[in-house]
C-alpha cells in the first residue's frame, strides 16, 4: 500500500473528500517553493501534486507554463526536484506526493535510475501526461513494479470504448480532467462533471479526483461533492506568481481545502 492508498483509506474512514494541490517545483525559487510545499499539509492538503519543470508542456495553460519557465530559469532540474522531495520528507513522512510532468526528463535520466531515485526520495505516484496506455511497458508497468502508483487522466473525450484501456493499469486514483482544454482555461461545472464521474465509477473502484478549472472554495466544494475530491493548480500557482508571501499563499490554499472538505 502506497501513501496514496493509505490516504484514501483514511479519508473514506473519516467520510471526507480529498483536496489535492498542485505547485511547480522550484517556483519562484527553490527555498520559497520548499517553504510552500512544507506548509501545504498544514493548510489542509491531503495529496501534493508536484510539477516537474519542462520546456515543452502540452497540457498546461499559461500560468503553469510560466511557472515552469521561472523554475527552469532559476536552475531547477529533475535532480533538484527530487532533492526538494527529500527535504520535504525530512519533516513529513506521511503526506503523499505525486510527481506530474512529461516523459522526456525521465527518459533522459533512464527509467530504472529515475524510478529508484524517485522511490528513495519519497515520491508515491506519477502522472506523465504524454505517455498513452499503448506505451505502458515504457514507464507505467516498471513504475508499479517499483512500488509507485501510475495515475492516468480521463477527459470529456474519453469515450466508453477508450475508457477501459485508460483504466487498465491505472492505480492510486483516476484524474478526471473537467474541461476540454488546457489548465486554467475554463471553469469546471459540477453539473457537467457528475455524470462523467458516475460513468467512470461504473468501470473502476479507484477514487476519482477532478481537476482543471477549479479556482475558488465554492467550486472546490461543488466539484468535490460529485467526486472523491478535487485538484487546484493554476489558482495556487497564480497566487505564488503574484508575489504573495508564503503565509498568504497557504491561507489561500486553506480556504480551498476548507471548501473541498465541506463536501
Amino acid at each position: 500500500m502506497t501513501r496514496i492508498d493509505a490516504k484514501f483509506a483514511d479519508l473514506r474512514a473519516a467520510g471526507k473528500k480529498a483536496f489535492v494541490s498542485y505547485v511547480m517545483a522550484g517556483d519562484p525559487d527553490y527555498d520559497a517553493s520548499l517553504a510552500v510545499v512544507k506548509g501545504l499539509p498544514g493548510a489542509g492538503v491531503d495529496i501534493i501534486e508536484l510539477g516537474l519543470p519542462f520546456t515543452d508542456p502540452m497540457a498546461d495553460g499559461e500560468t503553469i507554463q510560466l511557472a515552469g519557465q521561472r523554475a527552469l530559469a532559476g536552475g531547477m532540474t529533475l535532480e533538484r526536484t527530487l532533492q526538494l522531495v527529500r527535504d520535504f520528507r525530512a519533516g513529513d513522512d506521511t503526506t503523499p506526493i505525486v510527481l506530474m510532468g512529461y516523459y522526456n526528463p525521465i527518459y533522459s535520466r533512464g527509467v530504472d535510475k529515475f524510478l529508484a531515485d524517485a522511490r528513495e526520495a519519497g515520491i508515491d505516484g506519477l502522472i506523465v501526461v504524454d505517455l498513452p496506455p499503448e506505451e505502458d511497458d515504457e514507464l507505467c508497468i516498471p513504475a508499479q513494479k517499483a512500488g509507485l502508483n501510475f495515475i492516468r487522466l480521463a477527459t470529456p473525450t474519453t469515450d466508453d470504448k477508450r475508457l477501459p484501456k485508460v483504466l487498465q493499469n491505472t492505480s492510486g486514483f483516476v484524474y478526471y480532467v473537467s474541461i476540454t482544454g488546457i489548465t486554467g482555461a475554463a471553469a469546471a461545472e459540477a453539473g457537467d462533471v457528475a455524470p462523467e464521474v458516475a460513468r467512470i465509477k461504473a468501470q473502476t473502484d479507484l477514487p476519482i479526483i477532478v481537476g482543471f478549472g477549479v479556482r475558488t472554495p465554492e467550486t472546490a466544494e461543488a466539484i468535490a461533492s460529485v467526486a472523491d475530491g478535487c485538484v487546484v493548480g493554476s489558482a495556487i500557482v497564480g497566487a505564488i506568481a503574484s508575489g504573495k508571501p508564503v503565509d498568504e499563499v497557504l491561507a489561500f490554499v486553506k480556504s480551498l481545502s476548507d471548501g473541498a472538505h465541506r463536501a
